[in-house]
């Protein structure tokens, strides 16, 4: 496809306002998640404010991921997916068995996700079957609905998580001398491992690289949208980091001050609203399980929205279909057929248990996309398949190797925490 870069001596669109700010939103809000609150809570919880810092600092990290994916898009005119394969067949070789195996895990986490905090706010039903019935609902949404009203049901859902974790925040009554030394980069004793979870899980995996998609989506789709893009990215970003902090000073207030612990996993975060509600009252506690519904909420319909739109991509140019081609685009064939293999396979898993040998792929296979995303868009935007105006500045090749090398000792943290499982399985 031809570079969409517009003509010589045109200007860039000039048109503002927060009604034209929306994918980033969508990208942020489906990178965060209730592993990520649980992550962030229990930073909070280990370390008080002591890891702030690393929030920002994961903040703009991310910030400069998803500004990459998008500025290749908008500079070329073609997806990253188109991005990857200019590298080499090597990239569809990992990428094929990753969204493959990713999304049928995923699949069954994310409705589980969504079924903790509705089965507490309504028992009646199992954590299944409520899993089964957001599932459904995910999948009616994307596959029924174009993107405005999409991208609309996501801003509701991130406006919704939003304010019930700033006032749980505020109920907490923040330290806020504390706060400020928290912004002092500082690594605690044995707070490495949970410094870096915290930068690295701030919005986002495989949904950063989704972000080229929805731009499209929204009709951006020339570099005359550079500036739109970024402060839409930008501003997410921020949204989102107001949202951690939020997250932070919850764990730092109502566990660290009183030595209270929460488990790993969304079930960590129900033992939060029961902290918040016998401190505060059942309303509140009710209040933030709401929010936490709708963090996993808006997690799930942005995978089955974005990451589908990739796989379409995916598997038009494995079939050799042009790129503009109906089937490669969203509710295209493959699209509707990867948002099926989302919703209903890993149902299989939500009642009968998770396969062991479809996990360590899972855990092996995503441990390297972070580290695959930055390393690609560093190779792709310091070379000439980006137009040589819009290829990437010290800046960002300063954050995207920060980026890299960030990832990569997550990727080892957590191929190394696979080993015990590993042998576990094998009767070790």
């Amino acid at each position: 496809m031809a570079t969409t870069a517009a003509p010589p001596g045109a200007k860039p669109e000039q048109r503002g306002g927060f009604n034209l700010i929306g994918p980033g939103l969508v990208v942020a809000a489906t990178g965060v998640g209730a592993a990520d609150l649980v992550a962030t809570v229990i930073a909070g919880q280990k370390f008080g404010y002591a890891l702030l810092w690393a929030v920002i600092v994961g903040c703009i990290l991310k910030i400069a991921l998803v500004e990459g994916a998008g500025r290749y898009s908008l500079a070329t005119g073609r997806t990253i997916y188109e991005g990857w394969r200019s590298l080499g067949r090597w990239t569809s070789w990992y990428f094929a068995p990753y969204i493959v195996i990713w999304g049928f895990v995923y699949g069954a986490a994310a409705m589980a996700g969504t079924g903790i905090p509705l089965n507490a706010l309504f028992p009646g039903l199992s954590v299944a079957w409520w899993g089964v019935i957001s599932g459904l609902v995910g999948a009616a949404l994307v596959l029924l609905s174009r993107y405005a009203v999409f991208e609309k049901v996501c801003a509701a859902l991130v406006g919704l998580m939003f304010v019930v974790m700033v006032l749980a925040a505020a109920f907490t009554v923040p330290n806020l001398p504390d706060l400020v030394k928290g912004l002092v980069p500082t690594i605690p004793s044995g707070g490495l491992v949970n410094l870096l979870s915290v930068a690295g899980g701030v919005g986002g995996t495989i949904t950063l690289a989704a972000y080229g998609y929805w731009i499209r989506e929204k009709g951006w789709n020339t570099d005359r949208h550079m500036r739109l893009m970024r402060v839409d990215n930008t501003v997410a970003y921020v949204v989102t980091g107001i949202f951690v902090i939020a997250t932070l000073i919850v764990g730092a207030e109502l566990l660290y001050s009183s030595t209270q612990s929460v488990a790993g996993g969304e079930k960590g975060l129900l033992q939060l609203s029961d902290v918040l509600a016998e401190r505060y009252g059942a309303a509140v506690g009710t209040l933030f399980l709401v929010g936490f519904w709708a963090a996993a909420m808006s997690s799930l319909i942005g995978v089955w929205n974005g990451v589908s739109m990739m796989f379409a991509d995916f598997a038009g140019d494995a079939l050799g279909q042009p790129e503009d081609h109906p089937d490669r685009q969203a509710r295209g064939k493959w699209y509707v057929a990867y948002v099926l293999w989302l919703t209903f396979p890993p149902m299989i898993m939500m009642f009968l248990g998770e396969p062991v040998w479809l996990i360590l792929a899972y855990g092996v296979l995503g441990a390297f996309f972070m580290p695959f995303l930055a390393v690609t868009l560093l190779w792709i935007l310091n070379t000439d398949r980006t137009p040589a105006l819009w290829r990437n500045k010290w800046l960002s090749n300063i954050l995207l190797v920060i980026c890299t090398a960030l990832f990569a000792y997550l990727a080892v943290q957590q191929l190394v925490d696979l080993v015990p499982k590993v042998a576990g399985w094998l009767g070790l």
